[in-house]
């Protein structure tokens, strides 16, 4: 299933680095992540090892998030998707240990359910599909998130193009979101969470702007929570530089780059 993932896609930067430290060649991924984990220290919010196990070993009627929460076990299939959450696990251990304890917490207060609730909600789609834009904290910055925001795309995409790379960075987070990309299509959005940073992270180099990241995200979700609001509509294929015909046409498909809803 590896040899689908072109790794030299910029959408897969985010999880690269560790990727690169897994032996794939083992007939399961569970092993070498659990290695990796070890190497790393990590550990789940109540202070436990870290461990990815066969999807198996998740006791039939208990929550997986439950389990990750109460055990530090990450259950774990051998396909694209729990892949791409493992390299997560590994990348950004803070903020997935952040959103393990906001969902524990939330099981444990309200049960499982039939629904998972708000909290829950944004917590999923934060796991699955989000991104993390990081913007220099300048006039510039809140220029280009405002135009975001608003869906102003040929503002944000074409005339601040130069900002991406130089001083706005995509981190991809979601690993439901890393998936599609095997197969990347135009109307894939991520969530986006937008992250203002100053020269204590553009100093730095890509390891160092990482972990910075890992660090200040995970503070921000500890002492902010998280709701459906947080989240910006980011089409991915329409950064510049991560596919290879921008052009008018391109970026005048409103099925995709889609106005702003007026309000009601």
């Amino acid at each position: 299933m590896f040899q689908e993932i072109d790794w030299s896609r910029p959408w897969y930067a985010s999880v690269r680095d560790a990727a690169s430290r897994i032996d794939l060649s083992q007939p399961s991924v569970v092993a070498p992540f659990c290695e990796l984990a070890a190497a790393l220290g990590l550990v789940n919010h109540a202070g436990q090892p870290l461990r990815f196990v066969p999807q198996a070993d998740l006791p039939e009627g208990t929550a997986y998030e439950e389990f990750i929460g109460a055990t530090g076990q990450v259950p774990t299939r051998d396909n694209l998707h729990d892949f791409f959450n493992g390299l997560v696990w590994l990348t950004f251990p803070a903020i997935k240990r952040e959103l393990n304890a906001l969902q524990a917490a939330q099981i444990a207060q309200d049960g499982v359910g039939k629904s998972r609730g708000p909290a829950r909600d944004a917590a999923t789609i934060y796991d699955e599909n989000s991104a993390l834009l990081v913007v220099r904290d300048d006039a510039d910055g809140a220029a280009l998130v405002d135009a975001l925001r608003n869906h102003r795309w040929r503002e944000a995409f074409v005339q601040r193009a130069a900002q991406f790379g130089a001083c706005a960075q995509i981190w991809l987070f979601g690993h439901a979101l890393m998936e599609k990309l095997v197969a990347p299509y135009k109307a894939i959005t991520a969530h986006t969470r937008v992250v203002m940073a100053g020269d204590d992270y553009w100093t730095q180099d890509e390891a160092g702007r990482r972990a910075w990241l890992d660090r200040a995200e995970a503070q921000r979700l500890a002492g902010d929570g998280l709701a459906k609001g947080s989240f910006t509509p980011l089409p991915v294929l329409g950064i510049p530089g991560w596919w290879p015909l921008q052009d008018d046409a391109f970026y005048d498909d409103v099925t995709v780059f889609r106005p702003k809803r007026k309000p009601d």
